[in-house]
């Protein structure tokens, strides 16, 4: 007789989606940070970036976030984009002028569409800061 072997737990994908900029630098950081954290541990993720949250995304704008004992927002977006991916709402990006040219390598624009698509699959837990 063979022993049972324990269920395989479900493959588990986080989404994150940040909705403030550098008005709201606390709730901001805790979004790139939790999105960091979790690609840094192995956890498979996608980070989206709305509203203000956006200019995240665009060479040189995540250096304009100064918080103080909080990591620097450019090396908590270049650890998603190593490890996970970085997304742009379509939207955001239009009404500031924004196409995936004027992104940091790596990230993507997408709309609402793809947004609802990542959260619904099984498997995903979506956190929205």
């Amino acid at each position: 007789m063979t022993a049972p072997t324990a269920p395989t737990a479900p493959s588990t994908r986080l989404v994150v989606k940040a909705t403030s900029g550098t008005e709201s630098p606390e709730r901001l950081n805790q979004a790139l940070t939790v999105a960091a954290t979790a690609a840094a541990s192995g956890v498979d993720v996608s980070l989206w970036l709305t509203g203000d949250a956006t200019w995240m995304a665009v060479p040189g704008r995540a250096q304009e976030l100064d918080l103080p004992h909080a990591a620097v927002a450019k090396d908590l977006v270049d650890a998603v984009l190593a490890a996970g991916t970085v997304t742009v709402c379509g939207q955001c990006a239009a009404r500031r002028d924004l196409t995936e040219a004027d992104l940091v390598p790596g990230a993507v624009v997408r709309g609402a569409a793809a947004f609802v698509e990542e959260v619904m699959a099984a498997g995903t837990q979506a956190l929205v800061y």
